[in-house]
């Protein structure tokens, strides 16, 4: 298995009013979320972001992190998995100059809204059966994505993250490690599906023979 590490300590972060977002949401909005189309990305903040745009302050300070992690350089490839937007591969493609960058999202309005020039770079794909050969790529990244699936479906995701990743791979996942942490997630969450103990993590992770780099959202 792969390490612990925490790839984006460099990503801006704000401060979060946990309790006030437990209270405002229902299931309906959950439900609504988890569909991935306009209402969650641009839609009522209640129902996903709010508005999803590109800012270069988001994700160009964590590029160097990936960079120096995975060697990355030019003629090197990535996937992201989960790509929404392709704002994070935008920025990826101009910090690291010849990196080829692909992305699959399982939203149709993502990637019909896409930043423009990375539409020739994203498609609408499941990452339970991602549309590549073998070792495709030499590093697969999965932000705040896999989660998003029921726990069978997740451990397919991470197996296929496995089989096209050629050098390595990256994800992020939604966890807690303590009751208190777990609180906070269950009055945070909209659209994860599994959300487990790090420990557990660990544990799914080698159950399903996913060997790549991880780490965690925890509200």
């Amino acid at each position: 298995m792969g390490i612990e590490i925490d790839l984006l300590a460099n990503y801006p972060r704000t401060k979060r009013n946990v309790e006030e977002r437990g209270l405002a949401k229902t299931e309906a909005d959950r439900a609504l979320a988890r569909q991935f189309g306009k209402a969650f990305f641009d839609g009522d903040r209640s129902h996903g972001y709010g508005g999803f745009s590109y800012h270069p302050r988001f994700w160009q300070p964590v590029v160097p992190d990936f960079q120096h992690h995975f060697a990355l350089k030019a003629g090197d490839s990535m996937l992201d998995v989960g790509c929404a937007k392709g704002f994070m591969m935008k920025d990826m493609a101009e910090g690291i100059p010849g990196l080829v960058v692909k992305g699959i999202d399982i939203s149709d309005y993502a990637i019909e809204n896409a930043l423009p020039d990375m539409r020739v770079h994203v498609q609408v794909a499941n990452a339970v059966s991602l549309p590549f050969a073998d070792a495709s790529f030499d590093v697969v990244i999965s932000i705040n994505s896999i989660h998003n699936l029921a726990r069978e479906e997740c451990g397919k995701s991470l197996q296929e993250i496995e089989r096209v990743a050629r050098r390595g791979a990256f994800i992020t996942v939604d966890a807690y490690r303590n009751e208190e942490e777990r609180r906070r997630m269950d009055a945070w969450n909209l659209t994860a599906q599994t959300i487990m103990h790090v420990d557990d993590w660990k544990a799914f992770f080698a159950e399903v023979g996913y060997t790549g780099d991880y780490g965690w959202f925890i509200p």
